[in-house]
């Protein structure tokens, strides 16, 4: 049977990873998992409770393609909590998962061929999911630097009609500073760029809040989801902020390709936003994990890091150890039972010299790790 040409997209290499490691813990080792970008915790203990009385009320059916009136007034509510930024809830869209909020974005905001600039390192899936929509992705070098982050000087005469940005990101952790996204944001203007900001990771920061792009403009798409700072990642559910003239655009493309959000993950996840006090007892444990790995990796022979502002990752230069940082991941799970991330999933050109450790795990777990990590590379 002949495939199209969109359907040729690049393996997501941590899922390989992961793969690898399932089957040495077939085999009965006791793997210390830093490669999956997924919190160790579930949802918040009202969130599961809140969709046992709702099941119990009666049967869960659609809604409505732009989500539970509820839960987009509740999300309205904590942007202005947290950035005292006055929203709408109209220009709410509840999404299955961050993952179909890109696929409405790229959809409504891009014609095949069109090209769309993404920082580089990245999460992988930005280029995949451009790529399978019959649009050209392109790469823009971040520069350590600028703490691998684009700044408008990487896309300047590149001709792009988007530019995709995420703070804090993955897989370096590292984010924008309001100057430094209103800078963004202004270059695209300029240029007629559409601007799309995930902010996937908000929530999981640690010296500073993160910036949203809607404190420096309403003509943007946000994307954000409840997988990573409220722990419901198996639950797909998210949301995005369109601009009013953008919604009836977006709930037409929704209504076609998705119908709508799982009703019941929705139940859950407004649930879940008043669960701060066990949503804080989460970010202790990220805490004490990212002071762990910061003294830890470099100790263990992996120096060369950017400290990450947000999110549970840490992102190594590896060019002082190999030129191969797949060959170093399949050696480091092999010989030290610790499954990390080679920087090929994030960065085509320069991954082979860098590596992700995620430490979304529980702090023991981390801690092993680590021990594991520095008795590999003493014997190596």
């Amino acid at each position: 049977m002949r495939n199209s040409t969109r359907s040729q997209v690049d393996p997501f290499i941590v899922m390989d990873v992961m793969q690898a490691a399932a089957r040495a813990e077939a085999q009965g080792r006791h793997i210390i998992h830093m490669e999956v970008g997924q919190p160790g915790t579930g949802a918040p203990k009202a969130a599961t409770h809140a969709l046992t009385r709702a099941m119990e009320e009666g049967p869960l059916g659609y809604t409505v393609a732009l989500g539970v009136p509820a839960l987009r007034a509740r999300i309205a509510q904590m942007y202005g909590e947290w950035y005292n930024v006055d929203l709408d809830p109209a220009r709410v869209v509840i999404t299955s998962g961050s993952s179909a909020g890109f696929v409405l974005a790229f959809t409504a905001l891009f014609d095949s061929g069109d090209r769309v600039g993404i920082g580089a390192p990245g999460y992988p899936s930005y280029r995949q999911i451009l790529g399978a929509l019959g649009m050209t992705p392109v790469d823009l070098p971040a520069a350590a630097e600028n703490r691998y982050q684009p700044v408008p000087q990487d896309f300047a005469g590149l001709d792009l009609r988007g530019l995709l940005v995420a703070s804090p990101a993955n897989p370096t952790g590292t984010m924008l500073d309001h100057s430094a996204m209103s800078a963004l944001i202004g270059a695209c203007h300029d240029t007629g760029a559409s601007f799309i900001s995930d902010e996937i990771y908000h929530g999981v920061e640690y010296e500073k809040k993160a910036v949203t792009a809607l404190e420096v403009t309403d003509e943007c798409y946000v994307i954000n989801s409840f997988s990573k700072y409220f722990s419901m990642t198996g639950w797909r559910v998210g949301w995005m902020v369109v601009p009013e003239d953008q919604v009836r655009v977006v709930e037409r493309i929704a209504q076609n390709m998705f119908i709508c959000a799982p009703h019941a993950s929705q139940v859950a996840a407004l649930a879940a936003m008043d669960c701060e006090d066990e949503l804080q007892a989460n970010m202790d444990v990220y805490r004490a994990n990212r002071a762990l790995m910061l003294e830890g990796l470099p100790k263990a022979g992996f120096a060369n890091i950017a400290p990450p502002d947000g999110a549970f990752y840490v992102y190594a230069d590896v060019s002082d150890i190999t030129d191969d940082s797949r060959g170093l991941a399949a050696e480091i799970l092999e010989r030290a039972g610790v499954a990390v991330t080679p920087g090929l999933d994030f960065d085509p050109v320069r991954g082979h010299r860098t590596l992700r450790f995620s430490y979304a795990r529980g702090t023991d777990d981390i801690r092993e790790g680590l021990a594991r990590l520095k008795a590999f590379m003493d014997a190596r």
